[in-house]
């Protein structure tokens, strides 16, 4: 597999919305988690997760509201209802 260029981390970052900047910031990490940390795309791929953060952050109010009650009715049939603070265990 050849490496992750800058191209790659914007074409992932290019479209990001408010809605989705978390969901791109995890795929963004993922793209450059083996590369050495004083690699420029890493370093550019991490200024750039940092912008889906502020993103992300700004279009949210969830710190401010209380976490979702895993009882709510239809929460079991939900398949992404794993909270960022208890996520599910990965799939190997």
């Amino acid at each position: 597999m050849r490496l992750p260029t800058r191209e790659d981390v914007d074409a992932l970052v290019g479209p990001a919305t408010p809605h989705f900047a978390y969901q791109l910031r995890a795929r963004v990490e993922e793209l450059v988690r083996d590369m050495p940390e004083d690699d420029p795309v890493k370093r550019y791929a991490v200024e750039q997760m940092e912008r889906l953060d502020r993103l992300g952050h700004a279009s949210s109010k969830a710190e401010d509201s209380p976490r979702e009650a895993r009882t709510r009715i239809g929460w079991d049939e939900m398949p992404s209802s794993a909270p960022a603070y208890a996520p599910l265990p990965r799939r190997e």
